[in-house]
């Protein structure tokens, strides 16, 4: 079932953004009043309720219970461009994000162009 999944929607869902897809972001975005963003980032931690015995201790950080962290990127109609989940032991969003394809793209400079003005500086 999942190779058919991903040979049925990889060219329309499975993908990063293309440059027609950064363009209407944008429009979007400057449409709304945040000129300049494609979308949003956030790290969740989910509660993972039947968490095997023996990994709970891999997956429990400050919550005492074990969960499962999730950073993703969507845009404002919850097209989700990218996910990442977590490994164990990286029970914070700084060693999620560390971790993460997407920022490795940028630091590679394999990622969309994106330029930011941030206080007057770029």
């Amino acid at each position: 079932m999942s190779r058919l999944a991903v040979e049925e929607f990889t060219d329309e869902y499975l993908r990063s953004p293309n440059a027609i897809d950064i363009a209407r972001l944008l429009r979007i975005g400057k449409d709304r009043g945040f000129p300049r963003m494609l979308s949003s980032l956030d790290c969740m931690h989910w509660k993972w309720k039947n968490c095997p015995t023996t990994w709970a201790g891999q997956y429990t950080g400050r919550s005492g219970s074990p969960t499962i962290i999730l950073e993703a990127v969507a845009d404002y109609d919850l097209w989700i461009w990218h996910a990442y989940f977590g490994l164990p032991g990286t029970n914070n969003d700084i060693d999620v994000l560390e971790a993460s394809h997407l920022f490795a793209n940028v630091a590679q400079g394999i990622a969309p162009p994106a330029h930011n003005v941030i206080q007057g500086k770029e």
